[in-house]
This record gives C-alpha cells, structure tokens and sequence, in this order.
C-alpha cells in the first residue's frame, strides 16, 4: 500500500505506520498548550513564553473543539468553521473557476491567502500544489487547503492576527493560524450528519432541492501509560453539487442558428458548489521514553471533485456536432491526494528544554474533464482527458531550544528560545495526455474543452532550500510590563538571505485593563508553484468573448517578450496597537488597529487579450492556439489598515449558561504603487496595463471590508440552543472585456441567520439539528453587462454565498 503513495511521499504512510508502533511501544510529544486551559492559554505568537489572551501583547483568538463544533460549518469544512468563528477570516466558494473549483484558500485581515502561515501542533503546513489562476479572492495563489485537515481532530485552534515572520518565517505576514490536534486519550466517539440546501430560487422562481451532504466521522484514543497516548480518527464527506444558473438568452456572438436558438430560455449553465467525495485520517501520539518525550502526528486525505465550466453551444467552434448534436457542458474533475507527518523529539537538558523534528508533507493535485471533446480531432476525439499534474513536497527540519526556569536579571525576568530550521521545497508539473492539448486534422478549437491540458513544453521541475535562524526572548520587566522581541535570519538558495524582526509589548493600565502594540517586518518569498506555475483555461476576451488563456511561467521566452521579469520576495511592515479589558468575571474585550505595508506585492498581471497581441504571440515558438496570456509580476505595493473588535460576555440565564461572542473585523487594502507598463507591451497595444482594472479590484474591492458576527449559545442541563448571526459588508466585481469596455457592480451588504439545537436524548448521544441561512438569502442579482445573457444570475463575492438556506441534522455518540 505504502507503494501508491507518491512521492516524498511514496513513505509517509510507511513512516506514519512506524511512529505509531514507535509509540505503541513506549513512545511523546512536547504540546503544554494542549494540557493547558486552553481557554486563556496560548502559545502561537511568542516562541519563549506562554501567556493569557488578555496578556498577550498581539491579538491572538482560541477556539477549542466545541466552538468549532458549534460553528454549523457546512459539510464539515475546517475552513468554513474558522470562517464562521473568526470575523477577519474570510472563506469564499467558487464556481466556473477552474481549479479553484476544487481547492479553496482562506484569507486573513483581506490579505492574499498565501500571506497566512497555517501550522499543525506548531509545525508549518505545506499548500496545495495547484496554483488557484482563475479564482477572484487569491487570485494566482498556492495557499494550504484547509479541507484536508479533519475537523474532528481538533483539540482546539489559536488565530494570531499580527505579522510573525521573525518567529515563523515566511508566509506569515497577515497572521498565523495553529492547529492543535486531540491530545490525551479520547474516548471513542462517531459522529453521522446528513443536510441539504432547500431553497426558493427567485432568480429562475423555482423550490431547488439540492447540496445533499453526508459527512460521518470518528476517532479514538489509547492510553499508553506514564502519560502517553494515542488517538486517531477518519472522516467521509459525500457532497452532491448545487446549480443555481439562470435562464439562458444566448450569447450573440454565437451563431444564430436553429440549433443555437433552441436552447434560449433554459438552464444549459450550471453555477454552485462542486461534487466533493472525501476521505481524510489522521493520527496523533507521544510516549515518554525515559527523560524523553517521542511525538508523532499525520493526516493523509483523498478527496475527488467535480466543477462546472461553460456551456458549448450546438454550432460553434467549440463543438462537433456529431459528438454533441445539442452541445454539451464540460465537468472539470480533480483529484486531490494530500499528507502529512511529523516525527519529534523532545529532551530535557539541565535548565533547557530541547525540541527536534523532521516533517515530511506534499500534495497532489490531477486536473481533467469529462463530457468534454477536443473539436480539432473531429468526432474521434475523446470525451474524457487528463489535463495534466501538479506535484508538491515539502521537507522540514527543526532543533528548538527553550529555557525552562527564566534568567533573572537586572532588567527584568527574561524567557529566552532559540532554533534553527532547514526546509526543502520540490513543486513539479506533468503534461496531460496529448488528446488534451494537441491539435487534431480538423478547424474546431484545440485542445480538452473545460480543461485543457498541459503540454510537454509547459511542464515544471523547481527546487530550493532554506536554512534559518531564530532567536527569541520575553522579557518581564515589571509586574505590569511584558517586553518581547525575535529575530531571524533565513537564507534562500534562490534569493539568497533575509532579516526580519519583531517587538511587542504589553502593559497592564490597572487590574483588568492592558495596552499592546507591536512592530515587525516580514517577508514571503515567491511560492516554487509561482514561480514555474503554468496552466490553460477558456476566460473573457473582446465584448465578453470566450478566448483560450494561459498563465506563463516569467522564464517563458513569450512572458520574457512581454516584459516579464523574476520574481523576487515580497516585503512587510506590521504595525498594530490595542486595548484589552475584563471589566468584570463575566466579560472579556479586545479591540486592535493595525496596518499592513506590503511592497513587491505578488500577483498575476491582468489578462492580456486583442489582436496585436494574438498576432504577436502566435507568431513565436509555442505560441500556436494562445489568445491571452498573462504572468506572475511583483507589481505593487499595498497598504491595508484596519480594526478587530472581539466581545465576550457569560451569564447565568433561565437556570442555563448564556455565552455570548460578538466580533467585528475592518480592513482596507489600497494598492501605494503600480510598476509602469513595460514598454515591450505599450508597443503592441498603447492601451494594455500590467496591472489593469480587473487586479485592481481583486486587490482593493473584491472582499468585504467589514464583516460581523454575534454568536450565542445557551446550555441547560441536556439542550443546547446557538444562534448565529453574520453581516458581510459590500463587494465590487469590475470586469475588463475589451476596448474600455469594463463593467462595475457593487453588491450590497448581506446578513445571515442560524440557528441550531442540539438534545442530549441518551447518555453519550446528543440529536443536531440546524438551519443555516434561515431566511434563504441571496446576494444582489447581477447586472445584465455582468451576468453572462442571463446565465450567471448572482456573483460568487458575497460571503454570503450562492446556494441559499441549508438544513442539517447529525447523531454524536460518544462511548
């Protein structure tokens, strides 16, 4: 079995096997936070001292496994639950996207996704090896997919919401998010839940039933003695897709034939979530051996989807009738393998305590289509294509250092840590199958319609090391004055070495009360997958034309003559300041500003599209078939400011316990500079920008600015009652279709309700039933410039979402 997994990767199922027998045998690992009360504790933001939430001189959220229980996240989705618990994280559903269909990425603070550094048990987390080219929110990034970390094995989650670079590393520029795995033995516990979306959709004034979700999990726990243990889990989740298409009015730029016409006033596009087919596991251990402490934890996940892509008209380039006489709409279909695993150790050595580790994580990530044709072989051609692979492997190194019993000195009570880190990156690409991007004897378009492959010269073979140094210390100068600082210095063998740094402070006004701030830089080097990333897709050209797309790598000779140039690190500034305040037992608040200076931004150049260019690129080696090209640029700086308000107030009510959690989060991302045009493109076309309308929304104006919620939950003896409530604030969508024809649409803010109740009917098992989005709202209908002839009814911005009211029901039992 070990032998179907691949690469890095090819052992690390082996390897997960001989750590669990490791500690099966007598084997622990160094989590204090997880045996801590994790309700005040925290560990993620300081690298040498633990401190309460109110102390902490960054803002830094927890969430144990009940909150991200409660959180209603639909089909089980880790990502939608932190969504749902963090009002600055933002975790947007995609449609007719590509691959984005089938991999979503978190955002934090309105930053790109890839500006978010997620750990597990406090070790870095690879991404997905696909880059995300055609999604709105993060587009052109490769961040971690957080669908492949299991819900249930969360012990509990900790939100830094500051920059940590000198602590992390790169990528942790908007914050960090550290996922503590089930520690302890737990007892053996299985949850099953089935919901669906049932919802009037006004757009096409239809009752649509659909969304059926099944989701069924598990885990269990031994106890290994002398404090050890070991836990492990699984969990399936069956998702049919959801369609929320409009009526079709033909586009005009088709053929007006009997056909083509035939087809006007139905529901030919499909719109909604993706069929999703599931399977994730997990496991987590330590045994102490003697002085030592030998820890081991992993997740290994399948997971196979089904996205939605245009509809191919009867008579069109695009079609051969013979194959599909009444056209015909291609399903996308990815194949995602994803694992994990870490293997450590921990000692104690006189006054310090010693932490070594190895983690070994990669992903895989097989793109294709099926109802699909290529129209250049005519009606030989196949109906089903592998388009291509993108492969990732990520090895890491740690040797940690802490000091157990503080130094007292004539400055205070300092905490002292120090590590180094080697990290080795592999990211590697794999052409389709030649039916998917070759040309056949025939006139019709080229290559696998809804997916079209990668061909041999697209393929990528990338590779870095990076070695770092780190240095951290808290000082406790007074009573009421914490001081801490960190350093680090990284070498990349790509762009050679990297300083970053960070202060903070925090400092107790009177019993209860506290003022923090910080200051830090950090750095996030280009992504490998950015870096060599190459893909196709069928996007907008001319007048809302549909014109065969593809990302160039900035080696490529065509991006090269285009004014394309290497990537370099991004580079950042944090700076935030804040109060904190218990103004009695029972109430708890933090309010932080902060403002995020981003320079060498990276980011895809808009699509660049029209008939100089086309001629121009199809004129050069490799360039047959291409309509519109773009590539990764360092083209701007930005600047985003904000505030996160967190509220939490505990009261006796109705002889039950109320708990209530408002939050509310601001950001505002302006980009500070544009990199002028190279004269290269200004030469075919004086018209054409680097940086153009459609990046500049994505960057300033395609996520919500504001968003809110107020969660409550009340527990009376054996029922349990949350309700929550979630405004997103207003969204633009800008579209550049050619000639100055760029089309604009604010979407309003949006609110939703939930409600949920669970009942103790049995001693270890508890009955779930919900409503999400109760009153079934939808986002503002699209402009008619904007909607795609009626197809495209709502825009997928909203947060709020395109699928309307969804109703869930689950049993846990616990044993």
């Amino acid at each position: 079995m070990c032998k179907t997994l691949l690469p890095f990767r090819r052992n690390t199922l082996c390897l997960g096997i001989a750590a669990s027998g490791l500690l099966l045998g007598g084997a622990a690992q160094a989590q204090p936070a997880a045996q801590e009360a994790i309700d005040t504790i925290v560990v993620t933001g300081s690298r040498s001292l633990e401190r309460s939430i109110l102390e902490s001189p960054v803002p830094v959220d927890t969430f144990d496994a009940e909150d991200v229980r409660e959180s209603g996240a639909l089909a089980g989705e880790l990502g939608e639950a932190l969504a749902t618990l963090v009002p600055s994280f933002n975790f947007l559903r995609q449609s007719n996207s590509g691959t984005s269909d089938h991999v979503r990425a978190g955002q934090l603070r309105g930053l790109s996704p890839d500006q978010m550094l997620v750990l597990v048990n406090g070790k870095r987390r690879h991404t997905s090896a696909v880059v995300n080219s055609e999604t709105k929110i993060g587009r052109g990034t490769a961040a971690v997919d957080f669908n492949t970390l299991p819900l249930n094995a969360v012990h509990h989650v900790e939100v830094l919401r500051d920059g940590a670079g000198a602590q992390y590393g790169s990528d942790a520029i908007g914050g960090v998010v550290n996922l503590i795995l089930d520690g302890e033995s737990v007892r053996p516990q299985f949850n099953v839940g089935y919901g669906a979306h049932v919802t009037d959709f006004d757009a096409i004034d239809e009752k649509i039933t659909d969304g059926q979700t099944l989701t069924l999990d598990g885990k269990a726990g031994l106890s290994l003695g002398g404090g050890g243990f070991l836990n492990a889990g699984f969990d399936v989740k069956r998702r049919n897709a959801t369609d929320r298409a409009g009526f079709d009015t033909i586009p005009f730029f088709y053929p007006a034939t009997p056909a083509n016409l035939a087809l006007k006033g139905k529901r030919n596009y499909a719109k909604g979530d993706p069929q999703v087919r599931d399977t994730n596991l997990w496991f987590n251990g330590e045994k102490p051996l003697g002085a030592n402490i030998l820890y081991a934890f992993g997740t290994l996940g399948s997971r196979d989807t089904e996205g939605a892509t245009f509809f191919r008209y009867p008579d069109e380039s695009r079609n051969v009738p013979a194959v599909y006489p009444q056209g015909y709409r291609p399903i996308t279909l990815g194949e995602n393998r994803d694992h994990g695993l870490t293997v450590g150790l921990s000692s104690r050595l006189g006054e310090w305590t010693t932490d070594t580790s190895a983690t070994v994580g990669g992903n895989r990530f097989a793109y294709g289509a099926k109802n699909s044709l290529n129209a250049s072989y005519g009606a030989a051609s196949p109906t089903r294509f592998d388009s291509g692979e993108y492969l990732l492997d990520q090895l890491t190194v740690n040797a940690d250092v802490q000091r157990a019993t503080p130094y007292d000195t004539a400055l205070g009570t300092v905490h002292v840590a120090a590590g180094a880190e080697y990290r080795k990156e592999k990211f590697r690409t794999r052409a389709g199958d030649d039916a998917s991007w070759m040309a056949g004897p025939f006139s019709g378009d080229i290559g696998a319609q809804g997916a079209i492959g990668l061909t041999p010269a697209d393929e990528a073979r990338e590779a870095r090391e990076v070695f770092s140094l780190y240095v951290s210390a808290s000082d406790q100068v007074t009573d009421r004055l914490l001081l801490d600082t960190a350093a680090r210095w990284e070498h990349y063998s790509d762009f050679g070495d990297e300083l970053s740094g960070k202060a903070a402070v925090y400092f107790e006004l009177a019993e209860g009360y506290g003022l923090r701030g910080a200051l830090s830089n950090s750095l996030r080097a280009p992504a490998l997958s950015q870096i060599g990333f190459s893909d196709r897709s069928t996007n907008f050209g001319d007048n809302r034309s549909l014109v065969n797309t593809v990302t160039l790598p900035v080696a490529n000779p065509i991006a090269l003559s285009l004014g394309a140039a290497a990537l370099k690190p991004e580079t950042a500034i944090n700076q935030s300041i804040g109060l904190t305040a218990q103004p009695s037992s029972s109430v708890t608040v933090t309010l932080d500003a902060f403002q995020i200076d981003v320079d060498d931004r990276i980011t895809l150049s808009d699509r660049l599209f029209g008939a100089p260019l086309v001629n121009f690129v199809q004129a050069q080696p490799g360039g047959a078939g291409i309509e519109s090209v773009r590539f990764f640029t360092n083209a701007i700086d930005t600047q985003t400011r904000g505030i996160d308000l967190i509220v939490t107030h505990e009261a006796p009510l109705f002889d039950g316990d109320l708990n209530v959690t408002f939050g509310y989060s601001y950001a505002k991302t302006e980009i500070e500079r544009i990199t002028a045009t190279p004269a290269q493109l200004r030469a075919l076309d004086s018209s054409f920008a680097l940086i153009g309308a459609e990046e500049i929304n994505t960057i300033e104006e395609s996520a919500p600015r504001q968003k809110s919620s107020l969660l409550t939950t009340w527990t009376r003896d054996r029922l349990t009652l949350v309700n929550r409530i979630h405004y997103f604030g207003s969204v633009v969508r800008v579209f550049n279709f050619g000639g100055g024809f760029e089309p604009r649409q604010r979407y309003g803010a949006e609110t939703g309700v939930d409600i949920e109740g669970s009942y103790l009917i049995h001693p270890g098992v508890t009955f779930t039933l919900g409503v999400n989005n109760v009153f079934d709202n939808y986002a503002d209908l699209s402009i008619a410039d904007i909607n795609f002839f009626g197809n495209l009814p709502h825009d997928v911005l909203s947060p709020i979402g395109e699928s309307g009211r969804y109703i869930y029901s689950s049993v846990n039992m616990r044993f």
